[in-house]
């Protein structure tokens, strides 16, 4: 189910319908990480010449600011995932149904998110992402440890978030909840994977439509799955 599942939602981010998709969430994504890469550097920057060395050495000074922001460039690779997670809530109900309607033409189409409980459900998923984020941040200075932790954490957060999210457009959020608590296991190694991708350099930026695409695969599986059990008790 989950290899499957994977390889379709692979295909998926490489077909014409949602590379225009792909690019539209890539370039938001880098502006948004440009955005906050530059306030925060001008902020440093303006601490560093506020006191005495920076403001009598500006050679020094010019000094501290790069290193501060490349320092920022390193930590950006933690804050991704919390930027993905809000490009996400844009994009999610324009992929879901471009992929329900190219790999499930058959089944009644899923409800769209209204835009309220899209922007809160992407801000809350953004938010929580960013916390733990910052939190695996604070051990980097742990080498090993740091990075199991940055992919346990967002294997978790990709897996629970964007499950339900996909799922949400069939039914209700607790039932879209308790589903994903039912097929904890498969829905976290979807998860894992997705995760696996904000490892990798430019891939990551791929992160939200890749994942949205595994999680409707996954949820209509195992909706299907669910379904012809039901039958077969009958």
């Amino acid at each position: 189910m989950l290899i499957s599942a994977v390889f379709a939602a692979a295909r998926d981010v490489l077909s014409r319908p949602l590379r225009a998709i792909l690019f539209r969430s890539i370039g938001l994504t880098i502006l948004l990480l440009l955005a906050v890469w530059g306030v925060l550097t001008s902020l440093v920057g303006r601490l560093i010449a506020a006191y005495p060395v920076g403001a009598e050495h500006p050679m020094l000074g010019a000094v501290a600011v790069f290193l501060a922001g490349a320092g920022l460039l390193v930590g950006f690779a933690y804050v991704l995932p919390a930027v993905s997670a809000l490009v996400a809530s844009f994009f999610l109900d324009d992929v879901a149904e471009i992929v329900e309607r190219r790999a499930y033409p058959a089944d009644p189409p899923g409800r769209a998110l209204s835009l309220g409980r899209s922007l809160v459900t992407g801000l809350r998923f953004s938010g929580l992402s960013l916390a733990v984020n910052l939190l695996a941040l604070t051990l980097i200075l742990v080498p090993g440890v740091n990075v199991v932790a940055f992919f346990a954490a967002n294997t978790y957060l990709i897996g629970r978030e964007y499950f339900e999210l996909a799922a949400a457009r069939f039914s209700d959020p607790d039932t879209a909840a308790r589903l994903r608590r039912e097929h904890n296991g498969t829905v976290m190694a979807g998860g894992a994977v997705a995760a696996g991708l904000l490892l990798v350099p430019l891939l990551n930026l791929a992160t939200p439509i890749f994942g949205v695409a595994l999680m409707v695969h996954l949820h209509k599986r195992i909706a299907a799955s669910r379904s012809l059990l039901e039958r077969d008790a009958i």
